[in-house]
């Protein structure tokens, strides 16, 4: 049997190992996906091989651990510089990163997009960044400081502070933060998120299974919305094609993931 795990702090939310199994028990597949609650992140690897893991999945905040601990990190994780998926080639850990073309996936019924604020500066934010510009999308970076914004100006991306970034108008709002996933916390100030939001098409935020105070603010403002859970499935439904080497097609493990939100 093959053994795959989610790595992340918090974890307990997670509803990868649901939709993982729920593909192995339809398709007949020997595998068996856990959680695993990891608070150092440059254990990551460490505890990968002492489990005997096949494959795992990468959440915040090590995302970017991960990226530096792969012998080999292929396609546009390589962009990006971090990586939410692992899977072992004998002794060797080969990462990729799916959120980026789950995220573009997830964002299509928003309709035509020009521009985008990205707040937040962490592993999940690279990966949206690098993907939204590869759509033809413009994204601008805010983050609460100034400290993790050196990799986007880097890269050529227009970033702020939230002391920094006045009122402008931007198609999509995405939170990457985890600002509301276990608080009451809003990602960037009251007084700050209002004009962003009243001159938006339409808002994102990451974080899935629970109605955040960002998307409550989203909703009040009578605003198109999602919450992550569309991107955690398509990012998903690559994680898993994979994890099984390609044995089915991704609308086959779409089908399933989507199943597994019946249960």
């Amino acid at each position: 049997m093959k053994l795959f795990t989610i790595f992340g702090d918090p974890i307990t939310h997670s509803r990868s190992p649901l939709m993982h199994n729920t593909v192995f028990t339809l398709h007949g597949i020997s595998g068996c996906y856990t959680r695993t609650h990891l608070t150092d992140g440059k254990q990551l690897r460490n505890v990968f091989f002492a489990q005997c893991l096949n494959g795992a999945n990468v959440t915040v905040p090590h995302k970017e651990v991960a990226f530096a601990l792969c012998d080999e990190v292929r396609g546009i994780a390589q962009e990006i510089g971090a990586v939410n998926t692992l899977c072992r080639e004998g002794d060797r850990l080969i990462g990729y990163n799916t959120d980026a073309d789950g995220f573009i996936a997830a964002i299509q019924s928003f309709g035509f997009l020009s521009t985008a604020l990205i707040i937040g500066a962490g592993g999940t934010a690279k990966a949206l960044a690098i993907a939204l510009r590869h759509k033809g999308i413009t994204p601008t970076i805010v983050n609460r400081s100034s400290g993790r914004l050196d990799y986007f100006k880097r890269k050529g991306f227009e970033t702020y502070t939230a002391q920094t970034l006045t009122p402008q108008s931007f198609n999509l709002i995405i939170n990457t933060t985890s600002a509301g996933l276990s608080d009451q916390e809003l990602p960037l100030p009251h007084s700050l998120l209002i004009p962003l939001l009243e001159s938006a098409k339409g808002a994102v935020d990451v974080i899935y299974g629970k109605e955040t105070p960002f998307l409550t603010m989203v909703k009040n403002a009578s605003l198109p919305y999602k919450d992550g859970l569309d991107m955690l499935q398509e990012q998903g439904v690559l994680a898993n094609a994979l994890f099984i080497d390609h044995q089915l097609s991704h609308e086959t493990i779409r089908n399933a993931i989507r199943q597994s939100f019946l249960y």
